[in-house]
């Protein structure tokens, strides 16, 4: 088993996964920012405006087009701050929430596909990658 990794091959078959995975989802087709607002949500719960901007990676105009949009088609919600009054969060609805799981289970039956055409050992490879894999994110999560 080689001991040093491949970073530039990883790199690739990353970006090559990232953009597979984003894409496999066949239901409620939304703009990649727009699903990517929804997630954030989902995952880190309400937030403001400014952080949604910095998650993002767009502009704070963008970012309140987009929550403008989304709360006019009832998926998101602005709700003040429990101890900031001059400030809002952006809450995720229920038909959000809704869209967010949908697009999982979308994409888990996906893969369920994707893996069962794999070997047995291509299915262990990618078990034994888990655990590194999900400390890699863990590990990028402490960046500041």
């Amino acid at each position: 088993m080689p001991e040093r990794l491949d970073v530039p091959h990883l790199t690739a078959v990353l970006e090559e996964f990232t953009r597979m995975f984003i894409r496999l989802p066949s239901v409620e087709r939304l703009s990649f920012t727009t699903l990517s607002v929804l997630h954030t949500l989902a995952r880190g719960g309400p937030m403001r405006l400014t952080e949604l901007t910095a998650s993002e990676q767009v502009t704070q105009s963008a970012v309140t087009q987009i929550v403008t949009k989304l709360e006019r088609d009832g998926l998101v919600e602005r709700r003040p701050h429990p101890s900031d009054g001059r400030a809002v969060l952006v809450h995720l609805t229920a038909a959000g929430r809704s869209i967010v799981d949908g697009r999982r289970a979308d994409r888990r039956a996906h893969l369920a596909a994707l893996t069962g055409r794999l070997t047995r050992d291509e299915r262990a490879a990618v078990a034994a990658a888990l655990p590194a894999l999900t400390r890699m994110v863990e590990l990028s999560k402490e960046e500041p």
